[in-house]
């Protein structure tokens, strides 16, 4: 990954933190696709239904990056998602994630995550 690329992925983390879905999506490569260690694929259209719906219901919505290592051909990063739920409840939910950037944008994305620590949300959003 050249040097400069990885201001594709504070950029994308900036307008992801924002809600700027506009800006995420321009960030996204043509052929992006996000896979979830729970065995899914979404592509982008997909995944920014799930962003939107995630910043319904999560408050101040935030990434803490822990750790992140540039690797041939991308990114990994540890980071906790947090921000708050309607109801007042801080969420926190720890995730590490693989970002393949590839001319200038994300083309692929491998997220692992606990999916317990994804249930309040869900039940918020009403999944």
């Amino acid at each position: 990954m050249e040097g400069g690329d990885t201001d594709v992925v504070d950029r994308f983390f900036a307008a992801l933190e924002a809600g700027d879905f506009a800006g995420v999506e321009a960030l996204y490569h043509p052929e992006a696709v996000m896979w979830l260690n729970d065995g899914t694929e979404r592509d982008v259209a997909g995944t920014l239904t799930v962003l939107k719906g995630l910043h319904a219901v999560v408050d101040g919505l935030r990434y803490e990056v822990a750790r992140r290592h540039v690797v041939d051909g991308g990114v990994v990063q540890q980071h906790a998602l947090c921000g708050r739920l309607p109801d007042g409840t801080e969420v926190r939910m720890p995730a590490a994630m693989y970002l393949e950037i590839a001319d200038g944008r994300v083309r692929r994305i491998e997220e692992y995550l606990d999916s317990a620590h994804a249930a309040p949300i869900r039940a918020a959003r009403g999944a």
